[in-house]
């Protein structure tokens, strides 16, 4: 039962936030960085067996790995900018939070490009 771990330390973190935040606010903003990296170490170990699952199937299905480097990428990329975007919003830094958002929807952009193309060239096999 990992997730009732998960959320007690979300919510033990989240008091120690609000009782925190009235005198340090700097320190606050600080536990909940050091939170939100503790919960993702907590579920990289399950990312791991997720990712060696796509592997295995890329291999089985005869699919270029390349596409799924780039599709773990993208997921990253969304997953980082997110976490980013958070942190600055309870920092009360939105304008900033909604900066990083558009720059990771940028990079999930470029990066989507080779697929993207890969995805056209097949349409265009398959039409007479």
């Amino acid at each position: 039962m990992e997730i009732l771990q998960i959320v007690g330390l979300g919510i033990v973190a989240t008091v120690i936030i609000l009782v925190v935040k009235t005198q340090r606010p700097e320190i606050a903003i600080q536990i909940s960085i050091i939170t939100g990296i503790i919960l993702f170490l907590l579920v990289a170990g399950k990312l791991a067996s997720v990712i060696a699952l796509l592997e295995k199937y890329t291999g089985r299905v005869n699919i270029d790995m390349s596409y799924l480097t780039v599709l773990l990428k993208i997921i990253g990329i969304a997953y980082i900018a997110e976490f980013g975007a958070e942190v600055c919003k309870d920092a009360g830094e939105s304008s900033i939070a909604s900066k990083i958002e558009m720059a990771g929807k940028i990079v999930i952009a470029v990066l989507a490009v080779p697929i993207v193309t890969s995805m056209l060239d097949l349409i265009i096999k398959i039409m007479p």
